[in-house]
């Protein structure tokens, strides 16, 4: 089947024939698994297997001319394994035409239906002669098999390769997809003509090899029958890659695409949770100050309606006292309830003070601290000092209500939790920004600790009451090494001062 003496040139062609469909081969089982994908996924499969089988075939071949052009000797099955291959590659290609073929646009079937009919005929005329010629007398089986493998699977399995890449050009015009139809266009034209030149095979005695072989278009052009299937492969390589790459730039324009419409969805999010997050500060604005109008309103009410009673019910008291005979039963029962009065009217105001504290509207901030850790703390044990740095001022009503009830809730949880009798108030003025810090050299706790309610909900509604003035809460602490609640609060932030100023 070779012919005697080295030829670098058919080596050439052969190795750059091979290549060519070895490469496309790898391209498209690359694209597998891909999306978008190139063409169909159950089309990609047997298109690469086709071109990986068929390139180490071109190979296999070019090693078994070299052995001959060395003058060495090969076993038969050595040959036989080569038209294996051959077989096997080009029933690959036949399972993706026939895949192509079943998924044309409607417009395209009759055209589709008459070149199957001329295939079938062409098919039909080719196994007649070759039946003839087994009949007729003795064949080489090895060059009978060849062109049968050729004419029966190759010529079949390449031009409905083309005629399938011919309709997903159609599909992807149809798609105002012109460069990738263009690729493939080119592709199936390479596969058309690469299907043609599979007819002029081996000479060998059965029509039509006996007129159209690779001898006689040698002889006709001067030109080996391979040289043109290389160029072919080439134009089929080509194409597909060039058709990858259209499909790249498409997925990578998708993923811009995806991208910016993610981002534009994030921004749209991100301006959505800035809403809502800025009404979720001003809810709980208005939330303070309605607990803290409410509970000015109750103080109020104590003191202007039930404080009043009282002091009327110990000036009746007095009265009786002057009125009544001297009766040491009477006597006793009326000091009684003189002292009941007192302690009643002793207990009103510091319920009173405990709800709103009046020196908070009339003197400030740092007053009232200072009497807070005189009247509730000292009287405990608990030694709290209070140092001022800057030029202290009066804020915003909102801003001293915060302030003073997240610092009477941090020294309130160390009276009860710190296990220390010592702390620190720490109140800083800056042009920019009130910064409260509550310090104590107690036992300490796990900041990261979840707690079951009700623990916990002290330090929750100090975050929340800080949160909404604008201002942040930092929490500093580890077990044995005491706790640092810190408030930050911008004076800069425009704060809408309240019209009805909580007053007692």
């Amino acid at each position: 089947m070779y012919e005697t003496g080295f030829h670098f040139d058919i080596l050439l062609i052969f190795f750059i024939y091979g290549l060519a469909f070895f490469a496309m081969g790898l391209a498209m089982a690359l694209e597998i698994g891909r999306f978008p994908s190139l063409i169909n996924i159950n089309l990609l499969v047997p298109l690469a297997g086709f071109g990986i089988l068929h390139g180490l075939h071109e190979w296999f071949e070019v090693y078994l001319m070299q052995i001959v052009w060395l003058g060495a000797e090969f076993p038969e099955w050595i040959a036989w394994s080569r038209l294996v291959l051959l077989a096997i590659s080009f029933i690959v290609l036949i399972i993706y035409g026939v895949g192509a073929f079943r998924l044309p646009r409607q417009k395209a079937v009759p055209v589709a239906a008459l070149g199957l009919g001329i295939l079938l005929i062409y098919i039909l005329v080719i196994i007649f002669n070759a039946i003839a010629a087994y009949q007729a007398g003795q064949v080489i089986w090895l060059r009978f098999s060849d062109a049968l493998i050729r004419y029966l699977l190759a010529v079949p399995g390449a031009l409905l390769a083309a005629q399938g890449l011919h309709f997903q050009a159609l599909a992807a015009r149809a798609e105002n997809r012109r460069p990738l139809a263009a690729s493939l266009q080119w592709a199936a034209l390479g596969f058309g003509i690469y299907g043609l030149t599979q007819i002029f095979v081996n000479q060998v005695d059965m029509f039509p090899a006996r007129w159209i072989s690779a001898d006689a278009f040698l002889a006709a052009t001067g030109v080996p029958i391979q040289a043109i299937r290389s160029v072919m492969a080439m134009v089929v390589m080509i194409g597909m890659l060039r058709a990858t790459q259209v499909v790249e730039a498409e997925r990578q324009k998708q993923l811009l695409a995806a991208q910016q419409a993610r981002l534009e969805a994030l921004e749209k999010i991100q301006v959505e949770l800035t809403r809502r997050e800025a009404m979720r500060r001003e809810l709980l604005r208005h939330t303070v100050l309605a607990q803290e109008d409410e509970r000015a309103r109750i103080a109020r009410e104590l003191h202007d309606e039930t404080a009043q009673m009282l002091s009327a019910f110990t000036l009746d008291l007095a009265t009786l006292q002057n009125v009544l005979p001297d009766h040491p039963d009477v006597r006793l029962l009326l000091d009684r309830l003189q002292i009941n009065s007192r302690q009643m009217s002793q207990g009103l105001y510091h319920l009173v003070h405990d709800l709103r504290p009046a020196q908070l509207d009339d003197l400030g901030l740092v007053p009232t601290l200072n009497y807070l850790l005189e009247r509730d703390f000292s009287p405990k044990g608990l030694n709290v000092s209070l140092a001022v740095q800057g030029e202290a001022r009066r804020l915003d009503p909102i801003l001293e209500t915060v302030f003073f009830r997240v610092a009477q809730e941090a020294v309130a949880n160390v009276a009860r939790h710190a296990k220390t009798k010592k702390a620190q108030i720490q109140l800083v003025y800056a042009p920019e920004q009130i910064t409260l810090r509550v310090i104590d050299s107690g036992i300490g706790f796990d900041p990261t600790e979840t707690f079951n309610p009700p623990r916990g909900w002290g330090l929750a509604g100090m975050r929340e009451r800080v949160e909404s003035v604008g201002g942040r809460l930092r929490i500093q602490s580890a077990p044995g090494r005491g706790t640092t609640i810190e408030v930050v609060v911008p004076t800069s932030e425009q704060l809408v001062p309240s019209n009805e100023e909580i007053r007692v």
